[in-house]
């Protein structure tokens, strides 16, 4: 657990009893702070006195008394509007922090890698993480991605923190100085949360913030934001600054040029390896991802080879297209993290003769359709969608006349219907996709829920105990693979 000793006899309040809400405050008691802990739920302010955590509403605490506010990360403190906790801290002048910053102001010695974007940021992390471990090194991988950041252990210089972090982390770190920053892309997202485009902007550049000499920032330049970024960054003096691309050249650091990747860090131009024959990290939006994790690799001073064997090795990121088995020739991938139209979009482009499982619950959007148009480019590769959930007769009407559609209700029917007609067609390079494009609350707790119940469904099949016919027997096991 990480050591909070700069907190020791301060008193601080944390707010927002989740995950990483409960381990820092957790962190912080051992650490001989003086907490007090809120949550608007009931349940979590239950669980925080059954560990004899002290439990204090907003409006009785004596903010004028307190250090610091620790405020999880899901929880507003400027747009749409703070929470009553945060409001209340600002007003007495206590600064408001997550548990990133506990991080950046502990005793740990290890330098600290941090890799951000709107997409890609939790296959990077989970692919710097494998391949620092397969060359030997102690790493520890948390942040938005596994375990919380105060229930990581404590690393010296010969180990590694390698940290997913989101834009809401970001702007609650003021003090965190990262060895490697990675900003992958900027696409709109959480709009609601920083008051439009240039709060969310401004939330991932702080990823750069305190860095400086001998520090590395890792950018990616395949959109308009983020090379302006990389720019501006480069008219400063002070970090070094790799570029990484999967769309064009890019002088100086790594890029993609059609399957091969390519090490230009030193102006060498050298192909590095294949990333055609990568089944587990597929698409061009992997080839940024895997540009990306080879240039934090290569600033590590890790080998090209051990980098090389290790991107080859890696076995994929649970529910991100996760490929679960083959069977008469048949994929099947769980892409459950696919909650918004841009991500299935990613996962449609992989694919040929695609047997596609969809639906769930819309996200908002401006068209009040969910976004559908966004997939229109995409379709030419789906056979047949097989359609779940509250979403199912919206895309089912938006599909009329671009792919036939079935609308199946709930994911058990879904799946033996999609496999059952890939078995009937026999197509080569078929693959049965669940790539929902909506969230899953309708039916599943999360989208780990929903992609672990896809997993088990395919495992049922598979061993034919659910009508799917002899041919599924022969399918090869799944294989349940997490992020390393």
């Amino acid at each position: 657990m990480i050591s909070c000793e700069g907190y020791a006899t301060k008193h601080v309040a944390v707010v927002g009893l989740g995950k990483s809400g409960l381990s820092a405050a957790r962190a912080l008691c051992r650490s001989g702070a003086r907490v007090l802990v809120w949550d608007d739920n009931d349940s979590a302010r239950a669980e925080a006195e059954a560990e004899s955590l002290l439990v204090r509403a907003p409006e009785r605490i004596n903010w004028a008394a307190m250090d610091a506010l620790v405020l999880s990360p899901g929880i507003p403190h400027t747009f749409p509007a703070p929470h009553s906790a945060a409001r209340m801290a600002k007003d007495a002048g206590v600064p408001i922090i997550g548990d990133v910053e506990l991080l950046a102001t502990s005793s740990a010695q290890a330098p600290k890698i941090a890799i951000t974007g709107t997409n890609g940021k939790s296959t990077t992390t989970a692919l710097v993480g494998h391949i620092l471990e397969h060359c030997g090194r102690d790493v520890e991988v948390g942040g938005n991605l596994g375990p919380a950041i105060c229930d990581m252990a404590m690393q010296e210089h010969d180990a590694a923190y390698v940290l997913e972090l989101s834009s809401y982390q970001l702007e609650l770190c003021p003090s965190a100085r990262f060895k490697i920053a990675v900003l992958l892309n900027i696409t709109p997202d959480h709009l609601d949360r920083h008051g439009g485009m240039h709060g969310y902007k401004a939330a991932k550049k702080n990823i750069f913030r305190a860095q400086g000499v001998g520090d590395t920032a890792v950018i990616g330049v395949d959109d308009d934001i983020c090379r302006g970024i990389h720019e501006e960054l480069k008219a400063r003096n002070g970090r070094r600054i790799v570029p990484i691309s999967s769309t064009r050249e890019a002088p100086g650091g790594v890029y993609v040029d059609g399957h091969k990747l390519i090490d230009d860090l030193n102006g060498g131009k050298w192909a590095v390896m294949d990333l055609g024959a990568l089944a587990n990290l597929p698409g061009n939006h992997n080839a940024q991802n895997i540009a990306a994790a080879y240039a934090v690799a290569k600033s590590m001073g890790v080998d090209t080879d051990d980098i090389v064997k290790a991107i080859e090795s890696f076995p994929g990121l649970v529910h991100r297209q996760e490929r679960l088995g083959v069977f008469d020739g048949v994929t099947i991938v769980n892409d459950s993290k696919a909650t918004n139209v841009e991500a299935t979009a990613k996962a449609l482009a992989c694919y040929d003769n695609i047997y596609w499982i969809a639906g769930g619950r819309s996200k908002e959007s401006s068209d009040g359709k969910g976004g559908l148009e966004g997939l229109a480019p995409v379709l030419g590769s789906v056979r047949r969608a097989f359609l779940i959930g509250e979403a199912a007769e919206t895309v089912a009407s938006w599909l009329d006349g671009k792919v036939k559609a079935d609308i199946c209700g709930d994911l058990e029917a879904a799946t033996q219907a999609a496999i059952a007609a890939a078995h009937e067609e026999r197509l080569e390079g078929a693959t049965v996709l669940l790539s929902p494009a909506c969230a899953s609350f309708d039916q599943f707790r999360s989208f780990e829920h929903r992609g672990d119940v896809f997993r088990a469904i395919v495992q049922y099949l598979t061993k034919g105990q659910g009508g799917g016919g002899e041919g599924m027997k022969n399918m090869t096991p799944p294989i349940n693979r997490g992020a390393a």
